[in-house]
């Protein structure tokens, strides 16, 4: 049960930590200078973990074993930061610039989920959606 739930745990965790470093990038920074420190600081750390996570680390034998997805999901990263720090700057709540991305996301994957991965649509999730839509209504109410 425990492997199961430590990761989103991790998640949840690492984006409070995350939510309040992109909401604290100061005003006058540029989000793409701020960014070039982020990802120096995520690729030393990685580099650091993987070589004390894995007894037998070979960086050159990961490498070939690479796809496109990281390259993807490189770009996508800076997208999902910079989107962020730009929302914060134009006045986006903390409280509410992540609830309003998930409850849309949420929605978005479920399609995606059934494209892609032939996942099923069943009726808990199409209820999930109209809970999502409502509560999108609700937390945008002024």
């Amino acid at each position: 049960m425990l492997s199961y739930i430590w990761p989103l745990a991790l998640v949840v965790l690492s984006n409070v930590f995350y939510q309040i470093s992109a909401k604290s990038v100061p005003e006058a920074m540029n989000p793409f200078a701020s960014l070039t420190i982020t990802y120096a600081v995520g690729a030393a750390a990685s580099l650091v973990l993987y070589f004390a996570l894995n007894k037998e680390a070979n960086l050159l034998r990961e490498y070939s074993r690479v796809n496109w997805a990281p390259f993807l999901l490189g770009l996508v990263i800076v997208g999902l930061e910079v989107g962020y720090i730009y929302a914060f700057k134009a006045g986006w709540p903390v409280s509410t610039a992540q609830i309003v991305q998930a409850a849309v996301l949420a929605v978005i994957l479920i399609f995606v989920g059934r494209v892609l991965y032939q996942e099923s649509i069943t009726w808990n999730k199409i209820a999930g959606v109209i809970v999502c839509l409502i509560g999108l209504g609700l937390i945008n109410l002024k």
